[in-house]
């Protein structure tokens, strides 16, 4: 949202304009003003006015391509980028915009290819964008290992830091996670890192006002959603937890943890008809993952469908060992024995049940799975 300063220059501005509306200065200087206003749709129009009028400086095509990703086109963005860094090879700045906006496009490697050492270390902006490409890619000891590499270099730096910490978080390094994440100034990821923490140590009501602040700062953060889901799932509020994480499951768009957990939250609530949708949706989405048909196992027994549980945990079993549904699936069987109030009572305690000799309960294993 504009601060009322910047909507009333812009304002100004565009009354100027309305009396000489050919003026190069006064459409710089608006468009400008639109872009502080956060304003990137009237930020584009006036600068191709500029454009048409034959003033549209270097400074001029860089804002321009800045304000065309913000309005959600990466594409027109990267080739005025292009363009700019043909004239200006070494500018370092140009290197990230145009990394920034191929990554926005979803060209993770030519992103990744423009942050050389030397836009890394003049930038950590292009710091912080490559540890969420190899991140993001998979590449999880690289990324850990450029992220130590940026620290010695950006250690004051808040966006590099929470996107440390949320690599830190998926590779089950706490201490890196929340050494980060504390130092992070209050950047929305760095909040959700620390809610995700406190959920590991089942102080849920410290977490979900962690949860709270990240998505009060970006709505948009399916990690926030996800916390938020998981902590009410673990206050007892289904309902609440089903919403949210179908919200981080649907932002996310393929995390297949996201999908189970929201699959089991709806399962919890007694919503089947739900649950089975969010389980099915994850198998069409990865048929190989062992917890899809697990969790389907587990549904079709409390269905009372003992043969397709027993099909599906066979399955599940044989692509993955410690697939936590399928423990739970074998020990409703072994438990219930075909007697479904038993059946059910082991599912009202499902969050706290232990699955093995290790301890690992469903809390935990939908916990790690979702983040």
């Amino acid at each position: 949202m504009a601060d009322v300063p910047d909507r009333e220059a812009l304002d100004r501005l565009l009354g100027f304009l309305d009396c000489d509306p050919l003026n190069p200065s006064l459409l710089r200087d608006a468009a400008q003003a639109a872009f502080a206003a956060h304003e990137p749709g009237l930020t584009v129009d006036l600068l191709s006015r500029l454009e048409q009028a034959d003033a549209l400086a270097a400074a001029d095509r860089n804002l321009l391509a800045i304000a065309l990703m913000q309005g959600g086109d990466p594409v027109q963005a990267a080739r005025i980028f292009e363009q700019l860094l043909t004239v200006a090879p070494g500018d370092a700045g140009l290197r990230f915009n145009l990394a920034w906006a191929r990554a926005l496009a979803q060209d993770r490697a030519g992103a990744a290819g423009l942050l050389d050492e030397t836009t890394t270390r003049a930038l950590p902006q292009a710091a912080m964008l490559e540890v969420q490409l190899l991140h993001e890619a998979g590449a999880f000891d690289e990324a850990l290992a450029r992220a130590r590499q940026h620290l010695s270099v950006h250690a004051d730096y808040p966006p590099l830091l929470a996107a440390i910490s949320v690599l830190a978080v998926d590779m089950e390094d706490e201490e890196l996670a929340r050494q980060c994440a504390e130092r992070a100034d209050g950047h929305p990821d760095a909040l959700a890192v620390l809610g995700t923490l406190a959920l590991a140590e089942q102080a849920h009501e410290t977490a979900r006002p962690l949860f709270e602040r990240a998505l009060a700062a970006n709505a948009g953060s399916p990690r926030g959603w996800i916390g938020l889901g998981l902590a009410d799932l673990a206050g007892g509020d289904h309902h609440a937890a089903a919403a949210a994480l179908d919200k981080g499951a649907e932002l996310f768009g393929d995390h297949l943890g996201s999908w189970i957990a929201a699959g089991w939250a709806y399962l919890l609530g007694g919503n089947r008809e739900k649950a089975r949708g969010r389980f099915e949706h994850a198998l069409r989405l990865d048929p190989n993952f062992a917890e899809s048909h697990g969790s389907l196992a587990v549904l079709n027994l409390l269905e009372g469908n003992r043969a397709s549980a027993e099909r599906g945990l066979e399955v599940a079993f044989g692509l993955d060992r410690q697939c936590f549904s399928a423990a739970f699936a074998k020990l409703l069987i072994a438990a219930g024995d075909g007697d479904q109030q038993a059946v059910q009572r082991i599912m009202d305690m499902a969050l706290g049940q232990v699955l093995d000799e290790q301890g690992r309960t469903i809390g935990d294993a939908l916990r790690r799975m979702a983040r």
